[in-house]
């Protein structure tokens, strides 16, 4: 049986200029994830995070993904691997190389309406430039951002201007944006 020292660690890269802590992102369906193992290359690949939220490894089955952190699953495939005593001291890694579960929606009177990839802070201005803009009869002073059950309401003109910058927030996940 092979001896290897305990070391978990995890980064999240998302973009060759945007990195975020690990312990910051918490996996989402669709994930894309490294998971390494060091010196053992049959626990060595890549994995997409299923709709329930598991992933299938080697060894050792089902295991849950969706609402850890990267940190948080590596712990856990390393305190799996040794209670099945596969390796004594097993160091894993576990990156996540794409990010698919982190959504916002545009409808409206937009260039490009539909779902866009969150995978960096985003602000609603930002969001709308990354629709392609207005069209020409779009409503740039009443522009609602539904948020689960609360409504906001964002003044594009305003904004521009310098006024109530406080209303051009980040994003969440699952924020749908429309444009009258």
């Amino acid at each position: 049986m092979r001896t290897l020292v305990i070391v978990v660690t995890a980064t999240l890269l998302l973009f060759a200029s945007v990195t975020v802590f690990a312990g910051d992102y918490v996996v989402g369906e669709g994930d894309g994830l490294d998971i390494a193992v060091w010196g053992v290359r049959e626990l060595t690949f890549s994995v997409r995070v299923r709709p329930d939220g598991k992933i299938s490894l080697n060894l050792l089955g089902e295991v849950q993904a969706a609402g850890r952190t990267p940190l948080e699953l590596g712990n856990d495939i390393t305190e799996s691997l040794k209670q099945k005593d596969v390796l004594r001291r097993p160091q894993v890694n576990v990156k996540v190389i794409q990010v698919n579960s982190k959504k916002y929606s545009i409808n409206g009177e937009v260039m490009k309406t539909g779902a866009f990839p969150l995978v960096v802070p985003t602000r609603i201005m930002d969001a709308l430039v990354n629709a392609g803009g207005f069209r020409d009869f779009a409503n740039k002073k009443d522009i609602v951002i539904i948020r689960g059950a609360q409504r906001l309401h964002f003044n594009w003109n305003d904004v521009i201007k310098g006024k109530k910058t406080d209303q051009n927030v980040f994003l969440e996940h699952g924020d749908i944006i429309i444009v009258k």
